[in-house]
This record gives C-alpha cells, structure tokens and sequence, in this order.
C-alpha cells in the first residue's frame, strides 16, 4: 500500500451528522464502508490534493459512527502503517503504592519513546510476600487501582490484576484493557491456572485462591485485534502475554514458547513479564520481549531482571505479507472436524 495515503473528509449536508477527517488506503476504506448500502453515501475519488465530499445520512451515522468498534477502525486506517508499542519490566513487591509508583514512571516513559501501548506484566500491582496475601487487596474494576489506571492517557494492558472473587477467599486473575480516554475495552480472567511444583524450585497452586474465567477474548483496537489469550481463530494479529514465569520454567520455556507462538499463528506477540526477587520465597525470570509474526526478537530490555521498558512498531504489512505468503489459517480445520474425528475413535 502506498506511503502516501489519499485523504477523504466526511462532510455531512444536515445537522444529524458530525464532520471528520480520515486517512485511508484503498482496502482500508473498503474494509470500513463495506457494510453500508451505495444509497446511502456519495463517494468520489479525487486528486490526493482535493478533499472529497461524503454525504451521510442519519441512519448512517447511527449505524456506523456512533459504533465504538468502527471508531476503532477508522482510527487504525488513519494511522501510518505501524505503530509503537511498548513492554514494560518490573518487580512487584506487596507494597501497593510503591508498585503504582513503578507503573506511573515506565507510564511517562513509553509516552516518551512514543508509544501508544503499554503493556504491564502480571500481578502489576502487587505481589505477595505470602500465601493469601492477594485476597487482602482484590478490589472491583471499579476500584482505586483502575481508576488511577484509566487516568493515564495512554493504552494499557494489566495484566494480572486482583479482582474480587465471588467469596471472600478466592479471586480473579484479570487482564484489563483500558484505551486512551480512559476506557475499559475488555477484560479476560485467566484460565488455565498456574499449579506446578518446580523440581528444585517452589511448589505453587494458584486454583486454591483464583476462580479460572470462562470466556476467550479478543478486541479491536488501533494495533490490530489484540488476542488477551492464546488463540488465533478470533482473528488476533497481537497477542498479549503478561507473565510471571518462574525462574526454571522461564530459563526452559519462556522465548522458546513466545517465539513459537508467534511464528504459529503468525501474530506479533508483547509479553510482558515480572523479573527479579519479589520476596524471600518468590522470584520471576523476567526477559519481556516483543516478537513478530516471523519469530524475530524485536523488542529487548538489555538486562533480563531490570526495570524499564521495551519498545518496538508493529509493522501491518509484515503481519499482511507473512499470512499471504504461508495462510496456515486456511489450512486449519474446524471445530466440528475435531470433534467427529474423536468420536470415530
């Protein structure tokens, strides 16, 4: 798609519409105005230097601009074709306002580099010194933490926050997404809990204190649809992975999975992670990395354990060129296929 994008400007005849100005590509506005009857609009392409009126009726701006998930792709065709993003790498500790302190300063960093996502590791806000000492700070999604979150200016990801439970002795493990008005765009509460006991290392059972979430999720935003787990048949182009990886598995497992990830559903992968000694009893591998769809390392912290942030520009057209040149989701079977092979069994 050409550097130089074409500019269009909706120009609404009757007080019912609103005026706004968009950059698109020629599959990107065919992407976004596909839905919409020929009846309903007046489009007429012009030199790169005119601004081509669109008539827009009421019945259009009802359907079309008052829908947040257009207004997210809108805002994405008018980016450029890449956009920053950043990972951050911390060490949570249980104390609550020294952890919001760390986040509000990687926060200004990343607005700095210019990136305009910021992925936070999980458990952000805190970190237990001992077993059961999340359940004293679970709160509601309302609560001070994603309030003081939503105030940023900037796009978050949380991953891993303490949200209340349905008792008193269990909670949630909750990824929040928040945008840059403040926004909660999406929630996922983890799933597959974390209960291992690591040869040489800690013995950890997350299910005896976390209820595990039901719903998979994926969402529309100004850098791609973003997986908040690991799945690419909801059409996720970035995956978003806030760990605290232990320091044996993370040593084994941790790029040797992200890099695998990436290369298998062809998404660019954050991961976010925890690094460093927590308390007396518990310690994370750290290493946060940004990874694209060919499983290159983009984004590095130089040291493993410090604190600080990656940052990287997920890159559209690699995204587009890597699926057109191997489209393994075409070749993926459906549910239904998996489901009558196993009863054949």
């Amino acid at each position: 798609m050409a550097k130089s994008l074409r500019k269009y400007q909706r120009s609404p005849p009757t007080p019912f519409a609103r005026k706004i100005t968009i950059d698109f590509g020629a599959l990107s506005l065919l992407s976004i105005l596909h839905r919409v009857p020929p009846s309903k609009f007046e489009l007429r392409r012009s030199p790169p230097s005119v601004v081509t009126p669109i008539l827009i009726t009421k019945q259009f701006r009802r359907k079309w601009l008052l829908n947040p998930e257009n207004e997210v792709r809108a805002g994405r065709a008018a980016m450029a074709h890449s956009v920053r993003v950043a990972a951050a790498q911390m060490t949570s500790i249980n104390d609550l306002s020294a952890n919001f302190i760390t986040c509000s300063r990687l926060v200004k960093e990343a607005a700095t580099a210019g990136a305009k996502l910021l992925c936070f590791p999980e458990n952000f806000s805190y970190v237990g010194a001992k077993a059961g000492d999340s359940l004293t700070v679970a709160e509601p999604l309302d609560g001070p933490i994603i309030i003081l979150a939503r105030e940023s200016n900037i796009w978050l990801s949380l991953g891993g926050f303490q949200e209340k439970g349905s008792d008193d002795s269990h909670l949630c493990n909750t990824h929040v997404l928040i945008d840059d008005s403040g926004n909660i765009r999406s929630t996922y509460r983890k799933m597959h809990l974390f209960d291992v006991d690591v040869p040489g290392g800690a013995v950890y059972k997350e299910s005896s204190f976390t209820e595990p979430g039901k719903d998979v999720v994926a969402v529309d935003s100004p850098f791609g649809r973003l997986g908040l787990t690991l799945r690419f048949h909801h059409g996720a182009e970035v995956l978003l992975v806030p760990a605290a990886f232990t320091t044996v598995t993370g040593a084994a497992h941790w790029e040797l999975l992200l890099r695998a990830r990436a290369i298998e559903t062809q998404c660019y992968v954050i991961a976010a992670a925890q690094a460093g000694e927590h308390c007396e009893k518990r310690e994370s591998y750290g290493d946060t990395l940004i990874i694209d769809p060919w499983g290159t390392v983009i984004g590095r912290l130089p040291d493993r354990l410090s604190t600080g942030i990656a940052v990287a520009d997920i890159e559209f057209s690699l995204i587009e060129s890597v699926r057109s040149k191997m489209p393994i989701s075409q070749h993926r079977k459906p549910v239904e296929f998996w489901r009558s092979a196993s009863a054949s069994l």
